[in-house]
């Protein structure tokens, strides 16, 4: 444990002094300054837990909304979730362009991250994942809906922004600013957007709220879609007060699954 505290605090130590040689070198680089170490620390565990609980893989990313200024964010450079370290991490205007990459690539659909803390100042952090049992959801027209309490943050709908309509036939990236702003709009309000042929996107006000809630998206389009084979198309889902209670209920409750996903991730 202490060990991987001095690290972290080495790697914030690095992070500032980066920073700090960008803005003397260039003024559109001015930092926030280093983060919170804990924020830092949950960052790097975010993209561990999720690769552990089989939500990312080689692809997909994690970000955090700057806990010093609200106009920049921090995500690991371009690198395999599974394998980012504090090290990584860089920070981002909401511009999606790193304050100081110091030679490191960046994710191409960084845009998605910049956009939507642009548009959602209740945002605190945000997962785009290639989530398996999502897709179909995307694809078929069926909506994806609450059938059990864990995943209540579902109700009231899940939409679905399909590329095509804001870019004609592309790669399936979001990688310019208007295809950012364009999936932002799609999310509105609500806590998940999925992506047609691509995947989804998760929103919460922390780093625990939204691991929490990718989580539970892909286990729910996994059990609906087993209770739609199995029902014949007929499946009990939650009603809108059913749903409000219980995620009402579990609010409180999210440190629970965090801490064991964090510890069972890194091994500690």
């Amino acid at each position: 444990m202490v060990t991987r505290r001095r690290f972290v605090a080495g790697a914030v130590a690095a992070l500032g002094a980066g920073l700090a040689a960008a803005r003397s070198g260039a003024a559109q680089s001015a930092s926030a300054g280093p983060p919170d170490p804990q924020l830092l620390e949950d960052l790097v565990a975010a993209n561990h837990i999720l690769v552990d609980q089989g939500v990312l893989d080689g692809y997909g990313h994690v970000s955090a909304r700057h806990d010093r200024d609200a106009s920049r964010f921090l995500m690991s450079r371009s690198i395999a979730p599974e394998l980012v370290t504090a090290a990584d991490v860089l920070e981002y205007g909401l511009d999606s362009e790193p304050v100081a990459a110091a030679g490191r690539t960046s994710y191409l659909e960084r845009f998605i991250h910049g956009e939507i803390y642009r548009a959602r100042p209740d945002v605190r952090a945000i997962v785009h994942s290639h989530s398996p049992s999502v897709i179909p959801f995307g694809v078929t027209g069926a909506p994806l809906r609450p059938l059990y309490h864990m995943s209540a943050f579902l109700s009231g709908g899940v939409p679905v922004w399909d590329i095509h309509a804001a870019a004609g036939d592309s790669d399936m990236l979001v990688r310019t600013p208007a295809l950012g702003r364009s999936l932002a709009q799609a999310l509105g309000a609500r806590p998940v957007v999925l992506m047609r042929g691509h995947g989804a996107v998760a929103v919460g006000t922390s780093l625990p709220q939204v691991v929490f809630r990718s989580v539970y998206t892909e286990v729910n389009a996994r059990l609906q879609a087993q209770a739609i084979a199995l029902g014949g198309g007929k499946v009990t889902y939650l009603s809108p007060e059913e749903a409000a209670r219980a995620e009402a209920s579990i609010a409180g409750t999210l440190g629970r699954p965090w801490e064991l996903w964090k510890r069972k991730s890194l091994g500690r």
